[in-house]
């Protein structure tokens, strides 16, 4: 598997990923809960995954490949920042309204990612058998 597949196929784990947790956020927002130390915990993975995301794209462009458009940098730094942010803009409180906008912001990061693919190459390899 090459590099560039490699940091597709994590592109389409942060997607999925944050699908899940916005999905999980809503719920738990309709049920009347607040941010869980399992969710917050859902949402370190999901930034760690991120970082990998963007080591791995950053190795990409060291040995020379390119994206065919120079949004993809914008969206993957948008994409780092957005989690980390709304924690500090939310100062880490635990209630149901952090936990309806953890999971807009979730919605929101797999949207880019998405846009991120799209932008990353002119044919994703990771997309093929889709």
């Amino acid at each position: 598997m090459s590099l560039p597949d490699i940091h597709c196929r994590i592109g389409l784990s942060v997607i999925f990923f944050a699908l899940a947790l916005g999905v999980w956020g809503v719920i738990a927002y309709l049920r009347g809960l607040g941010v869980s130390n399992n969710y917050r915990g859902a949402l370190m993975i999901g930034e760690l995954l991120v970082i990998g995301q963007a080591l791995v794209g950053v190795t990409l462009v060291i040995v020379g490949y390119w994206p065919p458009d120079v949004l993809h940098f914008l969206y993957g730094i948008v994409i780092a920042l957005m989690w980390v942010m709304t924690y500090i803009y939310t100062k880490g409180a635990m209630t149901r309204r952090e936990i309806l906008i953890y999971a807009l912001v979730s919605f929101f990061i797999m949207g880019l990612a998405v846009r991120g693919i799209m932008t990353g190459s002119f044919n994703p390899s990771c997309l093929a058998a889709f």
